[in-house]
């Protein structure tokens, strides 16, 4: 649907070679997560699936999400003043819990950032680590919010999707998959902001030109979707969905422009959608995938079964970190 752009020396993008370095240097300090192929279920049932599905269970990585990547990879390139003054970040919740993580470990001093309905498990997980946590009124208010605070105490802001250092951080999840499951014909992944699909599409294409990328969005936070149709990173007046921590309210220009280069097609889905997608993992594979980590099978299932059908192909499964509550219900909805 999308017309992809034109590499071009002006458009930076995070270079095979830049993601091998990256993937060599947290080698011992990131978890290489496995792959699992999908036989059962909806796989051995449902008319036009691809013929083989993988998914990439990056929920197993540390801090039960693929963020802890990013976040080491953009703390690793922090000076000794830097870490000094500490750092601060803005997430719903999975961003957060991973750059808490991740300055416990290097004895950095962090501030989280997050909306006042991000998940109480989160919450608790960022403070359990360390962090000081401050609760904004919405999503909005906390990227103001965080802004603000980096230019008062000089802190670091460790983004949550964008940037050169994430994308090589994510990008080593493409990487291992690609070493893990030779002859893909396609990889699907969630986006939120961009920054996982970023890294991952630049890593696939890189190894194989012919392997096709696409980005699933949820329909209430779509907002690759729509810079993609203009061109230019575009802004959310409202988020709402179920897969609360795909919910970016504005696109930045790295990240867009590197899923413009090397991602096929950007698609949305629904949050029922979403729904049965988490139930289908519960019920065939066993995971407790969060809305966000089930949208890539979603994407599959429905608006993207046409050009899948018959295909190898992997799904990134991102993260799973949720109340126990929580998940049920939504899982319940899904098996309505």
């Amino acid at each position: 649907m999308f017309q992809q752009m034109e590499r071009a020396d002006t458009c930076a993008y995070p270079s095979l070679q830049d993601i091998q370095h990256t993937a060599a240097r947290l080698s011992g300090k990131i978890l290489s997560t496995p792959v699992w192929r999908w036989q059962t279920g909806a796989m051995e049932t449902q008319a036009g699936m691809p013929a083989e599905v993988w998914l990439k269970l990056e929920l197993f990585q540390k801090t039960g999400t693929f963020k802890f990547r990013g976040a080491l990879n953009c703390f690793e390139a922090l000076d000794a003043a830097a870490r000094q003054r500490g750092v601060v970040a803005v997430s719903a919740g999975n961003h957060a819990v991973a750059v808490a993580y991740t300055a416990q470990l290097l004895g950095v001093h962090a501030i989280v950032v997050m909306p006042h309905n991000a998940s109480p498990a989160r919450i608790a997980a960022c403070r359990e680590s360390g962090a000081e946590v401050q609760l904004a009124p919405n999503v909005h208010e906390a990227f103001r919010w965080g802004k603000q605070i980096q230019e008062q105490e000089g802190r670091t802001m460790i983004h949550p999707f964008d940037g050169p250092l994430t994308a090589q951080g994510t990008g080593t999840i493409g990487l291992e998959l690609m070493q893990q499951v030779p002859g893909l014909d396609a990889v699907v992944v969630p986006i939120g902001g961009g920054g996982l699909c970023a890294g991952i599409a630049a890593a696939v294409k890189q190894i194989n030109p012919a392997c096709k990328v696409y980005g699933v969005e949820p329909l209430g936070a779509d907002i690759m979707y729509r810079s993609f149709l203009s061109g230019q990173p575009e802004k959310l007046e409202k988020v709402d969905t179920v897969a609360d921590s795909l919910g970016a309210p504005y696109a930045m220009p790295y990240s867009m422009n590197v899923c413009r280069l090397f991602v096929d097609d950007v698609v949305r889905v629904s949050d029922d959608q979403i729904c049965r997608a988490m139930y289908k993992l519960y019920r065939d594979v066993k995971l407790v995938a969060e809305p966000a980590a089930a949208v890539a099978a979603a994407g599959m299932a429905e608006p993207l079964r046409l050009k899948l059908e018959g295909r190898k192909v992997a799904l990134v499964v991102c993260g799973s970190n949720m109340e126990p509550q929580r998940f049920a219900e939504l899982i319940a909805r899904g098996a309505a």
